[in-house]
């Protein structure tokens, strides 16, 4: 059984969009682009993107994305703006990167550097 680079994100994936049509191109480059954040970490429950398209411009779309990721903990959530689709997704995956990195971070510095815990009571000398 040969393994692909890229996991199968299909089942941890939803893809949603207001006001625009999913091409299949755009879903092929978001499924390309959101299978690396699934690949820091394999606690995550569910990866939910929202991209929506405003025409309040003038002629220009404006695109608004956000992007949930479903943890252990609190839900990590970021949003990305501008006028291509494109590159909000690009921002979007960088921010949701930067927050997974940010995160993992955290948790395994508290594991290997872990508190010395203050007692209030006066403990009694040994001799």
């Amino acid at each position: 059984m040969k393994r692909s680079s890229t996991p199968d994100v299909s089942p941890k994936l939803i893809l949603q969009t207001v006001h625009l049509d999913l091409t299949d191109a755009m879903e092929n480059v978001m499924r390309e682009k959101l299978a690396v954040l699934l690949r820091h970490s394999e606690y995550i429950v569910r990866l939910s993107v929202r991209l929506h398209r405003d025409q309040t411009m003038g002629n220009e779309h404006h695109y608004t994305a956000t992007g949930q990721i479903e943890i252990s903990g609190p839900d990590l959530v970021a949003s990305a703006e501008g006028k291509d689709a494109y590159e909000v997704i690009d921002t979007l995956v960088d921010k949701l990167d930067g927050q997974l990195a940010r995160r993992h971070g955290k948790r395994k510095d508290r594991r290997n550097h872990p508190r010395a815990s203050e007692i209030d009571v006066d403990l009694p000398k040994a001799k």
